[in-house]
């Protein structure tokens, strides 16, 4: 079977999905990026919450773009509040050199706090 045809009476495009003939897009597929922890809990907010929003962008071919654009900037948000988080408590590089211990102590206290800062932050986006 081939995979696409077209309907000489329609015009119309198909492509060969499985067994059926599904009508063909016209513009070229999404380009797949990897998206972390920060898309995947938008997309699973998405899906529960906000599924209109969700359908739409899935339909329109636009879903993986959006989530990669929230992943960047939770990802750009989350390494800022880490550093000024841990300049503000007054934890440096000196500190690691000293008490390594303490230094790590701090600063997964600091990355905790700044999780739940960005998280909270990329389900109102």
């Amino acid at each position: 079977m081939e995979k696409f045809i077209t309907d000489e009476r329609t015009g119309l495009r198909y492509e060969l999905v499985g067994d059926y003939y599904l009508i063909a897009g016209e513009d070229e597929p999404e380009e797949q990026h990897s998206i972390s922890i920060w898309g995947q809990r938008h997309l699973r907010y998405l899906k529960e919450h906000r599924r209109v929003l969700y359908a739409n962008l899935l339909t329109k071919g636009k879903l993986n773009g959006y989530l990669v654009d929230v992943d960047q900037q939770a990802e750009e948000m989350f390494a800022r509040l880490t550093k000024q988080m841990a300049a503000a408590e007054g934890i440096t590089e000196g500190l690691k050199t000293t008490d390594q211990m303490k230094w790590v102590r701090w600063m997964n206290s600091i990355r905790n706090r700044a999780m739940e800062i960005v998280n909270s932050e990329i389900i109102d986006a």
